[in-house]
């Protein structure tokens, strides 16, 4: 039965990626980086290496994925989100490799304000189209 949940849970979960819009995907990210990020902290709290590590290193892999999805030279922030994208995974390394929680907190300070912000544009635009939507029909 647990087999049968899982295999459920994971179609479901392919299927909202494969169907989310581009921004959807985009707070989707982030929202599972953050959260990984927290899971490693509360694991480096109590010293739980063998837990800290899978989430350090899936963030990492979060990270990897933004920065090469980024189109730094179309939008004059681009550079800079490419830099911080850069600095947040030497932290994530160092994190690791030194069980630095400081730099795993540096980490989810640096990216918790960029989460909301994607967040609120990811909002806005859903509502825009749905302006658009309605004023074409109606």
């Amino acid at each position: 039965m647990a087999n049968e949940y899982a295999a459920a849970r994971n179609l479901y979960n392919r299927d909202s990626v494969l169907s989310a819009s581009p921004a959807r995907i985009l707070t989707m990210l982030y929202d599972r980086l953050l959260l990984d990020l927290q899971r490693a902290e509360t694991a480096q709290r109590q010293e739980d290496w063998t837990a800290a590590t899978p989430c350090l290193l899936h963030a990492q892999e979060i990270v990897a994925e933004l920065m090469s999805s980024l189109r730094p030279e179309i939008w004059d922030g681009g550079p800079g989100l490419l830099a911080l994208y850069a600095y947040v995974t030497q932290n994530l390394i160092t994190a690791n490799v030194r069980r630095d929680i400081g730099k795993t907190r540096e980490c989810i300070v640096l990216l918790e304000p960029l989460r909301t912000a994607w967040h609120e544009a990811a909002l806005k635009v859903s509502m825009e189209q749905a302006a658009q939507r309605r004023d074409a029909v109606g």
